[in-house]
């Protein structure tokens, strides 16, 4: 069974930086996507940015391109989510999800996304 657990999560200042970690388990991940997505309370989800294990595509929505950077280690089945320039309205819960069909799609949309880990939450103060 495919497993998703989040860390790095916290309270930081705007204009700080956070790293976030997804491990995946319970499959080999070789042609999966995995994508982080965050939701903050009384709104929907919002896909964040995503990345193709096989060839480490990437994307990002526009609302974080230039402040976040996803990358991965596949020999640790683990995906990370740097951010930087942290703003107030970055605060959620962040999470990370795994996805087959995604691959190709480079989709950012949750209902594409399988199996998600519990959330992590990341808290900026202004």
């Amino acid at each position: 069974e495919v497993q998703l657990v989040e860390s790095g999560g916290g309270l930081v200042q705007a204009g700080g930086s956070l790293r976030l970690s997804c491990a995946a388990s319970g499959d080999t991940f070789e042609n999966w996507a995995i994508g982080w997505f965050r939701q903050a309370p009384g709104k929907e989800r919002e896909g964040v940015s995503m990345i193709t294990l096989s060839d480490h595509a990437t994307r990002y929505a526009n609302s974080v391109k230039g402040r976040f950077t996803i990358s991965s280690d596949n020999a640790k089945n683990t995906v990370f989510l740097q951010m930087s320039s942290l703003k107030p309205e970055d605060t959620a819960t962040y999470y990370c999800a795994a996805s087959r069909w995604a691959v190709a799609s480079m989709s950012l949309t949750a209902v594409e996304y399988d199996y998600w880990g519990q959330g992590t939450q990341v808290t900026v103060s202004s």
